[in-house]
This record gives structure tokens, sequence and C-alpha cells, in this order.
């Protein structure tokens, strides 16, 4: 069993910045793959970054691609999401998740490991 904890979500103004952090505990963090989900009020939960185990693969959704940055501590049990030049559109809930491989890039599976999410608002 993973738990996860994500933390570092609020209101920013929109072209702001935040930085998401999720906690990990339980089984060998370093071995998963990591990766931040989000979901917005009446849209579907969407994959918007993943890393790989020893941090050397991510992926990034087009609608981030360039303003948000996925990265990991394995020494801290960590992984993190920076993300800059916000926009009202990133307004969702955001939740941390981990699996054994980037098997769920491929959007036929889920991760097997799930936060409890955090608020993002991005306000114009």
């Amino acid at each position: 069993q993973v738990q996860l904890v994500e933390s570092g979500g609020g209101l920013v103004q929109a072209g702001g910045s935040l930085r998401l952090s999720c906690a990990a505990s339980g089984r060998t963090f370093s071995s998963y793959a990591m990766a931040w989900f989000r979901q917005a009020p009446g849209k579907e939960r969407e994959l918007i970054a993943a890393i790989s185990w020893p941090g050397s693969g991510t992926y990034y959704a087009d609608s981030v691609k360039g303003r948000f940055t996925i990265s990991r501590d394995n020494a801290k049990n960590t992984v993190y999401l920076q993300m800059n030049s916000l926009k009202p559109e990133d307004t969702a809930v955001y939740y941390c998740a981990a699996d054994a491989s980037l098997r769920f890039v491929a959007g036929t599976v889920t991760p097997d490991y799930w936060g409890q999410g955090t608020q993002v608002t991005v306000s114009s």
C-alpha cells in the first residue's frame, strides 16, 4: 500500500504560480511512477503530468506543457507539480497518483493509488 497526501493548493490570480506537493508513505516510493491528475467541475478527470520512478521520463498533457513541471525527490518521498502562468481554466481539484509503471499514460488503466486531492482555484 502507498498513502499519498497532497498539499499546496489554494487561490491564485491568473498569471500566478503554485507548487503542489505529494508526500508518500508506505511501500518504497522510489519504485513507483507518479502522476498528477485534475478534475474540474462537470468535466472528466484528466492526466496532466507523470514521471517515471527514476525521474528520467516525463509526460505532460498539451494543456499544461510549457507551464507545469513535475519533479520528484525520492529521498523525501515527495513528488511536486510546479504550476506557472496559471489560467482560470486550470481551476480544478488536483490529485496525486502512484503506480508500478507508467502504463496509465496510455489511458487504458488508472493508477493503483490516489491521494485525496487539493483544490486549486485561479481567479481572472
